[in-house]
């Protein structure tokens, strides 16, 4: 059980495929307020086990709202809880971190059947050593081309792609693709298992590592298709689990963290620069400070306990943020990261 200090984006937090395995509280006390739609999920699933809230509003009110919430979870059988204290449940999971737990439905619930569940609890051993990012990852091949929504248009179509950039599906959100798109991207997603030969015969101008779930140290897989990226000199951008990738085929180390970051209210300082961002996050893992190789420098630090929020290699065009840029939901104060990486791959064409 993990707990989300974001106001909005309810649709987009549960359809992140990052919260594979996880049940959500939400601190915000009213949850449901504008409902939800197709257009705005960031996957195809809800990937939450579970969500627990304080207060479902019986009236959802939004121009472009399709389902309520409580609809939208019924139909993708996912298992939610209102009327909960959240206040209190959030500073127990404070003071001790992420804990086990279950939610039960049922109209007539045995006490053999609620020993079975919380057995299932106890006995759940955490995500750490997990390998969820191939579990949520695409099992084909796909093109993408949806930019950003503006009022008008909607997601639109974007035409004339400049660069030939790969993603890596670990568990990517959608609008990191639509950003992607919408700066003259050809996106290709890839799954997470995708060699890099496959990748390096698609000929690309630079390589996206996706955010996703679970312990990166696992994903021996990926590790090594990033040496090889890294071997090819071929501009790379990390997000979340892709940047703790990153960091682990440059020689540095992760450590599981006692309380991850999940919001979208969370300061991060740029290291060069001195500037204060307000970003999204969304990880249980982190990048070892103390870890890191002579090439790898850091970049950017949390302000709320200083741990590593991004990092660059010194010799190769290569970064990675531990945050997400792209937020949806939050601010987009990090956006401009994304153009860093059209300019690494302009820079790899000029050369």
């Amino acid at each position: 059980v993990v707990f989300n200090t974001s106001m909005t984006g309810y649709q987009e937090i549960l359809t992140d495929p990052s919260y594979a395995k996880q049940i959500i509280t939400l601190t915000y006390p009213h949850i449901g307020n504008t409902g939800t739609n197709e257009e705005d999920n960031e996957s195809d699933h809800v990937w939450a086990s579970g969500l627990v809230i304080r207060d479902l509003p019986l009236l959802a009110s939004n121009w472009r709202s399709e389902q309520s919430l409580s609809e939208f979870l019924k139909s993708r059988n996912v298992v939610a809880i209102a009327e909960i204290d959240t206040r209190r449940l959030t500073r127990i999971l404070r003071e001790k971190g992420p804990l086990n737990g279950c939610i039960i439905a049922s109209s007539a619930l045995s006490d053999s059947a609620a020993g079975d569940a919380g057995k299932l609890a106890k006995d759940f051993t955490g995500l750490k050593g997990m390998d969820l990012a191939k579990v949520v990852s695409t099992k084909e091949s796909y093109g993408w081309d949806s930019g950003v929504w503006d009022l008008i248009g909607g997601y639109g179509s974007v035409r004339g792609a400049e660069y030939n950039v790969v993603a890596y599906d670990f568990g990517v959100k959608r609008n990191i693709l639509r950003m992607l798109a919408a700066r003259g991207c050809k996106v290709t997603v890839v799954p997470a298992e995708t060699s890099a030969a496959e990748v390096l015969a698609m000929n690309p101008d630079g390589i996206f590592l996706s955010n996703g779930p679970g312990d990166p140290e696992p994903c021996d897989y990926a590790v090594a298709a990033i040496k090889e990226f890294l071997d090819q000199s071929i501009p790379l951008f990390g997000i979340c689990l892709g940047c703790q990738l990153l960091a682990i085929a440059c020689g540095a180390q992760t450590v599981k963290m006692q309380l991850g970051h999940h919001g979208a209210n969370h300061p991060v300082q740029d290291l060069s620069s001195k500037k204060v961002m307000i970003t999204s996050q969304n990880h249980g893992f982190a990048v070892d400070q103390a870890t890191l190789p002579g090439n790898l420098k850091a970049t950017h630090k949390s302000l709320f306990d200083d741990s590593l929020q991004g990092i660059e290699r010194t010799d190769k065009p290569a970064f990675g943020f531990q945050g997400h840029p792209e937020a949806s939901p939050g601010p987009h104060d990090v956006a401009p990261l994304f153009d860093h990486f059209i300019e690494l791959m302009q820079a790899a064409k000029l050369s």
